[in-house]
């Protein structure tokens, strides 16, 4: 491709998982950064082989869980205390365990929500499009295939050197991408 014809990258189709994650695993070493592992389902070794180890979505859940624990407490207090203070039999107006099922309920109810909110955000969902699908072998990775795609925008991204490193891995073919 030419600067007419501007390339995304280059994607390689393997035929097991294992050579998916050698592949990932040596790529990750020959120092690209920008690429990307295809599979029909998930492979729990790609995570070490292409050094993802990315846990903010556990860091922003404790985040609104203890929002909505201090929430759903505040909200309470507030309730009972100040907009509708009423002592029925002696109670006192800030009694912790009738509290209990309100603040437990809204840690959950903002603990989860910010999980899949955040969950989806980080993911960069939704995403109809993706470069990828130009490729015609592509429809494979639903089914049977694995692929890998190393980004053009890769600063160690070499068109021919890349290709020639694709080569290396053994792949069963090689194939342009364009955006």
């Amino acid at each position: 491709m030419d600067a007419a014809n501007p390339l995304y990258g280059l994607i390689a189709e393997f035929e097991t998982p294992t050579e998916l994650v050698e592949a990932a695993r040596r790529t990750k070493e020959a120092g690209f950064r920008k690429f990307d592992a295809f599979s029909p389902y998930p492979i729990h070794e790609m995570d070490d082989a292409m050094d993802l180890h990315d846990n903010r979505v556990s860091g922003f859940t404790f985040i609104g869980g203890l929002l909505g624990c201090i929430g759903g407490f505040g909200l309470a207090t507030w309730c009972s205390f100040v907009a509708l203070p009423l002592n029925i039999g002696g109670r006192p107006l800030i009694s912790v365990p009738m509290f209990i099922p309100i603040t437990f309920e809204c840690t959950i109810l903002l603990g989860g929500l910010t999980a899949a909110i955040s969950m989806l955000v980080m993911n960069g969902f939704p995403s109809p499009y993706h470069p990828v699908f130009n490729v015609e072998r592509f429809a494979g990775a639903s089914r049977s295939k694995f692929f890998l795609c190393i980004e053009s925008a890769d600063p160690k991204f070499d068109r021919q050197a890349t290709e020639n490193f694709l080569v290396s891995l053994n792949p069963e073919e090689i194939a342009e991408v364009a955006p």
